[in-house]
């Protein structure tokens, strides 16, 4: 990327003994999966252009243990959590906002068991308050006359209940927003979720990403937008088995906003 994107860390903001308005979790896909890290480059560059103070932990950001749970290490994920929270504590973390709903609903709704306590956000849900804050003007012709369709996390939509902040920042960038027929609360997973991602599907007819990639294409759309790096990933690859690359996008919701500024 060409521009110079600013990110400092949670122990450069103690050095200079202030608090950040939001920790920004980056999150494991964020980090290391080339594809995701550009969806963690869009939402720093919507927070540089917002003029909001963030920090990351850097190395100090260790896994959620979220896949540990879904695959049924309880053990490893209490360590996982556990040293998280140590960390997040020390520096009286108040705010988080990830671009992964599975470190969201994990640090939300099963860290505050372990003692972590936090107010968490998904990204595109702050966004949406930026927007709504006057701190970021889309100007909304960049994807002016493109037809987008929004799939939905499970665990941003079904697990938390969050099916409109995505499409009211979606509708700002002036493209023609297209439902497909499973959608909210009826959409259909990806199949990266529950530890999915990391093993071969069980036997049946068709891989669940490629049934929902149908789903997605039966809209003609020229993008699908999501808002989870995995499902990106197993929408990309529905896209390419489908030989549709050429025609159709997959970005996240934060990279639509980031190319709308």
């Amino acid at each position: 990327m060409s521009e110079k994107l600013q990110v400092k860390t949670m122990e450069q903001f103690m050095a200079e003994g202030k608090q950040p308005e939001i920790l920004f979790w980056v999150g494991s896909a964020g980090s290391y999966d080339d594809r995701a890290k550009k969806i963690s480059r869009a939402f720093v560059k919507l927070l540089n252009n917002a003029g909001v103070d963030f920090a990351v932990l850097g190395a100090e950001e260790s896994n959620t243990g979220d896949v540990a749970k879904r695959a049924g290490n309880e053990f490893l994920f209490q360590m996982q959590a556990m040293m998280n929270i140590e960390v997040l504590n020390a520096y009286e973390i108040k705010r988080i906002v990830t671009c992964d709903p599975h470190s969201f609903n994990c640090i939300k709704n099963e860290y505050p068991g372990l003692g972590g306590n936090y107010d968490v956000v998904h990204h595109t849900q702050y966004i949406k308050e930026l927007i709504d804050a006057g701190r970021l003007s889309v100007k909304g012709d960049t994807y002016k006359g493109k037809r987008i369709t929004f799939h939905d996390p499970c665990y941003l939509g079904r697990a938390n209940g969050e099916f409109d902040a995505p499409r009211t920042i979606l509708g700002k960038s002036n493209a023609t927003l297209v439902e497909m027929k499973k959608n909210k609360r009826f959409g259909l997973c990806c199949g990266a979720g529950g530890g999915q991602m990391f093993k071969e599907p069980e036997k049946g007819d068709m891989d669940v990403n490629i049934l929902r990639t149908e789903q997605a294409l039966e809209t003609t759309p020229d993008i699908i937008a999501t808002g989870c790096p995995y499902c990106n990933t197993m929408m990309t690859d529905g896209i390419k088995a489908k030989e549709k690359e050429d025609s159709v996008t997959v970005l996240d919701v934060a990279e639509v906003i980031a190319n709308s500024l």
